[in-house]
């Protein structure tokens, strides 16, 4: 099924799309990012408060990304059968459970099962607003609705820094997460009672049928032409802005808290400004005949030298580096249209969640491996030398390098059939 097909079942778009379908699901992705990254602003307290090493603080963050992962294939077999409203309600309820517990934590393996329950809740934010995006909009213009879709967790990301800051000049963390907790079953209620059902594709399929689709999808070679490149680049993204940036600013560039925290929010703007440049860009793009194939091999390397300039410590006070790595951190997100696209209708959410569940446990690798990579210098009090950062980011580079030589070999399956 092709993406003809899928354009004629999706909807026209408009203010009503807007309104009804594109913004709630945009509350759920926003509070996905804020939970995702508000560990990289609160780490100071929690390892204070818990006498965590980095090691810990790497696993409990990364906790978050495991279940999230885990639950993709499954998350694309529901999406697929029961639409994005019905399931997407239902999650958000599982992730305010984690907060909860997260804020009732009192040690780290508490703490490891709240962030994982936010993990899970949450894991539907980015797949189930991409299936209403291809229910409700035209196949033309879904690579700009999704940039401008992801920019809305960008501006989750941007709340987590400085406004978490200042919000606990009169919040503890543990109160902090009990506010985001109600917030979340707001927006779970909202996309129940606001959005208008749709039919998903594959509301007829049995479970097997449903089973063999997501086969269909691992078996296609397409599929794992993007497949590293995709997911070893965003999740690397999504892995130090969401936590180990925070750490950097402090041990290398040197910022105390607050100055953490406002670098940490003009870091976060710099991937919202990125997510709306990327989807503005692959419109223009297509419009003049460009594909996304060459657009993705344009920009990854753009997002292999902000690494690189940040493991060199270029100007590491200077306020730009982080901005310009989250600002091109998500040019592979558009492998997401292009497996819809090719993929079709029915099969949209088992295609993008397959790569979203690959791209998940990326993150949660990079995470605590960084870490692990950490603690084998010895902190003093509490600071990492800057070879350390050095040696885990170099490591993480290193990977996808290889992704992106895999990528460049098998541009032939990238012809859009």
């Amino acid at each position: 099924m092709t993406g003809p097909q899928a354009a004629s079942r999706g909807g026209a778009g408009g203010w009503q799309a807007v309104v009804l379908v594109f913004m709630p699901f945009a509350g759920g992705y926003f509070l996905s990012y804020l939970f995702r990254s508000v560990n990289a602003v609160i780490s100071g307290r929690l390892t204070d408060d818990l006498g965590l090493s980095a090691t810990d603080l790497g696993l409990l963050t990364a906790a978050y990304f495991l279940t999230f992962a885990a639950f993709q294939i499954p998350l694309g077999m529901l999406l697929d059968r029961f639409g994005p409203r019905r399931v997407q309600s239902v999650l958000l309820l599982f992730a305010a459970a984690g907060a909860v517990l997260f804020a009732y934590g009192d040690s780290r393996d508490t703490l490891l099962l709240g962030r994982a329950l936010i993990g899970l809740g949450v894991a539907g934010g980015l797949m189930a607003s991409f299936k209403a995006i291809v229910l409700w909009f035209p196949e033309a213009r879904w690579p700009l609705v999704n940039g401008a879709f992801v920019a809305m967790g960008g501006l989750g990301a941007m709340a987590a820094t400085q406004p978490v800051e200042l919000a606990m000049h009169a919040l503890s963390w543990r109160e902090v997460f009990l506010v985001l907790a109600g917030l979340t079953v707001l927006v779970a209620l909202t996309i129940r009672l606001v959005v208008p059902e749709r039919e998903g594709g594959a509301a007829r399929q049995t479970a097997k049928q449903q089973l063999r689709g997501v086969a269909e999808v691992f078996r296609s070679g397409y599929f794992w032409a993007l497949a590293p490149v995709t997911c070893l680049t965003v999740s690397a993204g999504m892995a130090l802005q969401g936590l180990w940036a925070g750490p950097w600013l402090r041990d290398v560039a040197g910022f105390d808290e607050a100055g953490m925290a406002s670098q940490l929010f003009v870091i976060a703007a710099g991937l919202t400004v990125g997510s709306l440049m990327i989807g503005v860009t692959a419109d223009l793009a297509q419009r003049a005949g460009i594909s996304l194939i060459r657009v993705i091999g344009i920009g990854v390397p753009l997002f292999f030298l902000a690494q690189i300039l940040i493991i060199l410590e270029v100007a590491p006070r200077g306020g730009w580096l982080w901005p310009f790595f989250t600002l091109t951190s998500n040019v592979a997100m558009l492998a997401y249209p292009l497996y819809s696209s090719h993929f079709g209708l029915a099969l949209s959410g088992r295609a993008n969640t397959a790569i979203n569940m690959l791209a998940f446990f990326a993150a949660f690798g990079y995470q605590a491996a960084v870490g692990v990579i950490l603690d084998f210098w010895e902190p003093v009090e509490g600071v990492f030398p800057a070879e350390a950062y050095q040696s885990a980011f170099m490591a993480c580079l290193a990977v996808q390098l290889l992704a992106f030589g895999w990528f460049l070999l098998r541009l032939p399956r990238l012809r859009k059939p």
